[in-house]
């Protein structure tokens, strides 16, 4: 049982999967920052210098009611609230994500079409010169 435990993880794919998952992880925190820390604050500025990730609609307030000073202050106090502010940010960081992936497979998808190698042609050829 061990010894298929160690054939299984030691495949190929399975490598590969954790090797992919561990670069996403990854890539995700740096897209995570790029949003928060670069393209937010600008975009903030411009509208009024507004912080989106402490953008949020009591839904029901606490026993003390607000105005409350954060998204984690609001919670902590007992209200309800949605967080709109953060889901922008996740939206965004969501896009990027989905277009670096774009890109990515299209990429991949030019380097699948390049001209086979030579070797490979002549033998397409012979191949179909047998079968007629």
């Amino acid at each position: 049982m061990l010894n298929e435990f160690k054939q299984f993880a030691m495949r190929g794919n399975v490598v590969d999967l954790a090797v992919g998952v561990i670069i996403g992880a990854a890539f995700g925190k740096i897209v995570d920052s790029l949003v928060k820390d670069v393209i937010m604050p600008p975009i903030g500025l411009i509208l009024g210098k507004v912080d989106f990730s402490n953008l949020f609609l009591v839904v029901k307030d606490s026993a003390t009611p607000g105005p409350y000073i954060s998204v984690d202050a609001a919670p902590k106090a007992g209200a309800v609230t949605l967080n709109y502010g953060l889901f922008v940010d996740t939206a965004i960081s969501f896009v990027i994500v989905a277009w670096a992936v774009f890109l990515m497979i299209k990429a991949m998808n030019r380097l699948n079409r390049a001209e086979p190698p030579e070797d490979v042609k002549l033998l397409r050829e012979i191949r179909d010169a047998l079968k007629k």
